[in-house]
């Protein structure tokens, strides 16, 4: 361009467009490139995914196993067996083979095996064998049990038994102290423990051997026991605390036990008075250990418990003599209710008043177990009119609940007994968070006792009728303890039905009164009564028509109202499942009803189908559909036992075709659909009843072909991977072979002595066991050494 033009001509020549016209030119622009660049962002990851390799499924790692159990357990568990299949071998040489060795061969013997046997542990704890060294020096204790056994057998026959043992358990509980305390021995956990246990035994013996009769017996236990407690508070050595309080424990039950029976067996109160001094040492003893502490709060309380009750038993069994028999339980429960003044005082530890007052509560609730069978007989004695039903009104109402069980004695003083327990739950837990559960609690006892009333007072037969019918309004009416109340009303309510069976005019007249009352009072409580009311329909309409002479298949059409008002019901109340339950029982009823006649079934089946179909049309109730189509299955199968076909096939191959084809198709629709639960119902519902038929079929077509069929399934299932028809046809097939070879399974025996394999077995484990501690030991010096070495 020429030097000379000017900046004017300049501007004329170059074309610049406005600023609206740019910018719409640049938008377009600036679109053009962001397609172009998403095209290409699109092909690049195509690209990327086509040259990347496919991922293979490649096996999960799998961790190298962990060991099940340690060295040590192995090592322990050998020494252990090795032990003791050596004493049971020794004591089977002992018993007998001891007549073929003569004195001196028998104290060689078993002098040279005791000595052995008690020497060996010393220079084994010195080597540091110490699970060797335990398992022998276990096997010398009870060698020496056997040497007092044979000088007894050899040397003191003449001797009782009793006192012998009393004498050689004391002095092998020395023998066994003075052995423990030695300086290698001491570092042996054994022998210790072995002497306590011992020493459980003199007492025990010498008063058998001594005829001091049964207190003196209890009297031996009871402070043996009391030896244990001292030794298991004050002695720190683990084992030794175990063997003691096991020796506690149960010494002083069977003392306790025993003093016990002295006590309610006892005639007068000079044998009561000893049998309670013993019960309270027992509960000293119970208490002394609760109120030392150091055993844990738990403990203690258990033994304040303990403690309480021997109490309760001890003051009551000293009473027991004086007074009536109906008043023994109410004596005894007025002692446990005193317990609760101890409870109030505060100079006990807690734990103690815990234990004292769970004590109490303990007591006062095996009154209310003793009184509940009165309440169970006057609640369910009435039951027994369903097999006499209007034969004719009793008397009393006693006579009404004692149909076939008699009236148990001495239980006057029951309904005062559940009055006493309400009020202390009313009372002592008056300002506790605790007051409602306890006033509900009071209620039960009270409406139990009530109940009971009338048998108790023998009131007639309508006035018992009466009175029941008051006690479920009055029940149902409760302005608290809801829904418990109910739940007894409901309770009554059965009471007063049953009883009423006795009479035809009084139970058409009390199921139509509680029906009534029940439908009633549903728009209270429509979930309980609302079901209570058909229940009670449901058993008018088979009054009504046994009371018309009606079979009791021709009954089940009427039975069958209740479950078509139930469905047409259910739709308007909110609380529905249990009007449909009971809609539902009822029409079990009346399908049980039906079963005696095949053509009756069949049809009551198929109008429950009906019932049920209907009810699958609402759309909330969609799965009562597949209870339609099982009940119309059923009265198929009925049918076709009306017409005598008996071959299990001919019911069950119907349904397992369809039931394998939805199998097939949901597996195709859905991949990952368990073959359980595509094919398992299906191939049950034939396999199982052919198996059945199989096992009592005394020919062979059925058994070869079922064996068949389910070695096809078998095969089938493993080479598609198909679980169900894997395990349902191996599993036929076993038990189908099973039946097929049983008569040809024998068992053999051996002929070798029996008590040559236990020793045997006995030493190879001890010498495993004593070398694979020394291959332990080994190792952990080996790596101590190299790791002192880095």
């Amino acid at each position: 361009m020429p030097y000379d033009v000017t900046r004017t001509t300049l501007q004329g020549m170059t074309h610049i467009p406005p600023p609206a016209e740019e910018l719409r030119l640049l938008d377009a622009e600036l679109w053009q490139l962001d397609r172009r660049r998403a095209q290409l962002l699109t092909r690049r990851a195509w690209l990327v995914a086509a040259l990347q390799p496919r991922p293979t499924t490649n096996p999960t790692p799998v961790a190298s196993p962990r060991p099940e159990t340690s060295a040590p357990g192995v090592q322990n568990l050998l020494l252990l067996l090795g032990g003791v299949l050596l004493t049971i071998a020794a004591m089977v040489f002992t018993l007998v083979s001891w007549g073929h060795l003569g004195i001196a061969g028998r104290g060689l013997v078993l002098g040279a095996l005791t000595l052995a046997a008690l020497a060996a542990p010393l220079p084994l704890v010195k080597r540091g064998l110490r699970s060797t060294a335990e398992a022998v020096a276990g096997l010398g204790l009870a060698l020496t049990v056997l040497d007092a056994y044979a000088l007894y057998e050899v040397a003191l026959p003449g001797m009782g038994g009793a006192g012998y043992t009393a004498a050689a358990s004391a002095l092998l509980a020395g023998l066994w102290l003075a052995y423990g305390l030695l300086p290698r021995a001491a570092e042996l956990r054994l022998p210790l423990p072995a002497a306590l246990a011992a020493a459980q035994l003199p007492l025990s013996f010498w008063a058998i051997s001594s005829s001091v009769g049964a207190h003196g017996i209890a009297a031996a236990l009871l402070v043996t026991a009391a030896f244990d407690t001292v030794v298991a508070l004050r002695v720190t050595i683990g084992a030794v605390r175990v063997v003691a309080a096991v020796g506690a424990y149960g010494l002083g039950s069977s003392g306790a036990l025993t003093a016990g029976w002295l006590s309610w067996t006892a005639t007068g109160p000079s044998a009561a008075a000893r049998a309670a001094a013993l019960i309270l040492l027992a509960a000293a003893i119970a208490l002394g250990a609760a109120w030392r502490g150091g055993l844990g709060k738990g403990h203690a309380v258990g033994l304040a418990v303990t403690s309480g009750l021997l109490a309760v038993a001890a003051l009551g069994g000293a009473v027991r003599p004086a007074v009536p028999d109906a008043w023994t339980v109410p004596v005894h429960l007025a002692c446990g209710i005193a317990l609760l003044a101890a409870v109030r005082t505060g100079r006990l530890p807690e734990t103690v008043r815990n234990g004292l007052a769970w004590s109490s509560a303990a007591v006062q609730g095996l009154a209310v177990l003793w009184a509940l069978p009165l309440v169970a007989l006057t609640l369910l004695g009435p039951v027994a009119w369903t097999f006499r039903a209007w034969s004719g009104a009793p008397a009393n109402m006693r006579e009404t609940v004692t149909v076939d069980v008699p009236w148990p004695p001495d239980m006057a003083a029951a309904p005062l007994v559940l009055v006493a327990v309400a009020a202390v739950l009313a009372l002592a837990f008056r300002n506790t968070d605790r007051h409602a559960q306890a006033l509900t609690g009071a209620l039960v006892l009270t409406w139990a006792a009530a109940l009971t009333v009338p048998a108790v007072l023998e009131l007639p037969y309508t006035t018992g009728l009466l009175t029941l019918g008051a006690l479920t309004a009055v029940a149902l009416a409760a302005p608290y303890g809801q829904p418990t109340a109910t739940i007894l009303a409901l309770a009554t309510s059965a009471d007063l039905a049953f009883t009423a069976l006795a009479s035809q005019t009084a139970t058409l007249t009390a199921l139509g009164a509680l029906t009534a009352f029940f439908a009633a009072v549903s728009w209270r409580l429509t979930s309980i009564t609302a079901p209570a009311a058909l229940a009670y329909a449901t058993a008018l309409a088979c009054a009504t028509g046994a009371a018309a002479d009606w079979q009791p298949q021709h009954t089940a059409l009427l039975v069958l109202v209740v479950p078509v008002a139930a469905a047409l019901i259910a739709p308007r109340v909110t609380e529905r499942i249990p009007l449909e339950v009971a809609g539902a029982v009822a029409g079990l009823l009346a399908i049980g009803l039906a079963a005696t006649d095949l053509p009756m079934l069949a049809l009551v089946l198929a109008l429950c189908a009906v019932i049920a179909a209907g009810t699958a049309i609402r759309p909330d109730r969609r799965p009562v559909g597949y209870a339609a189509a099982v009940l119309f299955v059923l009265a198929t199968w009925v049918r076709l036992a009306a017409w005598e076909v008996d071959m299990p096939e001919a019911y069950t191959i119907p349904v397992t075709v369809p039931a394998l084809v939805v199998g097939f198709l949901r597996l195709r629709r859905d991949p990952l659909t368990s073959s359980w639960t595509a094919f398992g119902p299906g191939l049950a519902a034939t396999l199982l009843p052919s198996l059945a038929a199989a096992w009592t079929d005394p020919h062979w077509t059925r058994p070869l072909l079922l064996g068949l069929a389910a070695l096809s399934l078998t095969l089938l299932g493993a080479g598609y991977n198909l679980r169900a028809p894997l395990l349902l046809g191996g599993t036929v097939l076993a038990l189908d072979a099973l039946h097929e070879l049983a008569p040809y399974i024998v068992q053999v025996t051996d002929a070798l002595p029996r008590w040559v394999l236990p020793a045997l077995a006995g030493l190879l484990l001890l010498a495993l066991g004593a070398t694979y501690e020394q291959r332990i030991r080994n190792v952990r010096r080996a790596r101590e050494i190299l790791g002192r070495m880095n």
